[in-house]
C-alpha cells in the first residue's frame, strides 16, 4: 500500500494548520479528501480549510466538540468497524490536546479498532520550540484552572518542577495570570507566544516579571501559549532547610519580614510562600 492510501477501517487523527492554511501534510489533504467521514470541532472554520486547498465536503463534516463527544463514541465505533475511514481533525493543530478527540480515540482503541495519526502542527510544541528554553523535558498543562484555589494549588507544585512548563491561555485572563505568576516565578525565564504562523505573531521573552509588565500595557489577543523556566535543581529545597534558614535570620536579630526577604532572595524562593512559611513558624515557636 502506498503511503498516500488509506487503509478501511480507520480513525485517523489529522493534525491541521495552526494558522497559516500552508502548513498542512499531502497525506493530509489525501485523508481529508478521501475520508468517508470527517469529524470536526467547528464546520464552519474547517469549510474553510477544505475550500482553501479545493476538497469538496459533500455532506461528510460532522461536528465533534466537548458537548457531544461522550455520545458520539458509539456511533464512530460503528462506522470504524464497518470498515470506513474516520478522520478527526480541530480547529487548529492536532486533535486531543487540550481539544475534543482522546475521548473518542480512547473508546476506538478500547474496542480493538485502528487508531492512527496523520501528524503535523501542535500549538505546544511550536511554542517550546521557539521559546528559548530547555526542550529536554517539559511538561503540559493544558489550560489553566479559572478558580484562584485550583491555580494556587498548581503553582505550589511548579515551585518544585525542574522540567519546563507549558500551557495555554486566554487574552482575557493573560494578565492576571502573568501578575500572579509574577508574584510566584519573577525571576523566572518565560516565553509568551502569541498567534503562531499567523500575520501576527510575536514572542515576548524575558523574565515572568519583565512579561507580565510587557502585557500589562497593552491588549493581548489571538491565542497564547505560555513556556515557563522550570525550577532550578539547586532550588529544589525541603521546607526544614527553608525553616531552619529563617530561624537562623531570626536568632541573629533580623524581624519577620527582614528574615523572609533574605531567605526568599538567598535562595531564589517566592516570597508569599516564604512568608506564609514564617508565620507558621513563630505561631508554632511561640505555642
Amino acid at each position: 500500500m502506498e503511503d498516500s492510501e488509506v487503509g478501511p477501517g480507520q480513525l485517523v487523527l489529522v493534525a491541521t494548520p495552526l494558522g497559516n492554511l500552508g502548513d498542512i501534510s499531502r497525506r493530509a489533504l489525501e485523508l481529508l479528501e478521501r475520508a468517508d467521514v470527517v469529524y470536526c470541532e467547528d464546520t464552519r472554520r474547517s469549510s474553510t480549510l477544505f475550500s482553501a486547498h479545493q476538497i469538496p465536503v459533500t455532506g461528510r463534516l460532522r461536528a465533534l466538540h466537548e458537548h457531544n463527544e461522550a455520545s458520539l463514541c458509539a456511533q464512530i465505533i460503528a462506522q470504524v468497524a464497518s470498515g470506513q475511514t474516520v478522520v478527526l481533525i480541530s480547529d487548529a493543530g492536532t486533535p486531543g490536546i487540550s481539544d475534543p478527540g482522546a475521548r473518542v480515540v480512547r473508546a476506538v482503541a478500547e474496542a480493538s479498532l485502528v487508531v492512527t495519526t496523520a501528524p503535523g502542527p501542535a500549538a505546544v510544541i511550536a511554542a517550546l520550540t521557539i521559546s528559548g528554553l530547555s526542550t529536554e523535558r517539559f511538561a503540559m498543562e493544558g489550560f489553566l484552572p479559572r478558580k484562584s484555589g485550583e491555580r494556587a494549588t498548581l503553582y505550589e507544585q511548579w515551585q518544585h518542577e525542574s522540567r519546563t512548563i507549558v500551557f495555554y491561555e486566554s487574552p482575557q485572563r493573560v494578565v492576571a495570570t502573568l501578575a500572579e505568576m509574577s508574584e510566584l516565578f519573577g525571576n523566572r525565564r518565560m516565553a509568551l507566544a502569541r498567534e503562531i504562523t499567523k500575520l501576527h505573531e510575536e514572542v515576548v521573552r524575558g523574565t515572568v516579571r519583565e512579561v507580565a509588565a510587557i502585557v500589562a500595557t497593552r491588549d493581548v489577543l489571538g491565542e497564547i501559549v505560555v513556556v515557563l523556566e522550570g525550577a532550578s535543581e539547586e532550588r529544589v529545597l525541603s521546607d526544614d532547610e527553608v525553616r531552619d534558614a529563617l530561624r537562623d535570620q531570626v536568632r541573629s536579630g533580623a524581624t519577620t519580614r527582614d528574615a523572609v526577604a533574605f531567605v526568599a532572595e538567598s535562595l531564589g524562593l517566592p516570597h508569599r510562600s516564604v512568608y506564609q512559611m514564617a508565620l507558621e513558624l513563630r505561631a508554632h515557636d511561640n505555642a
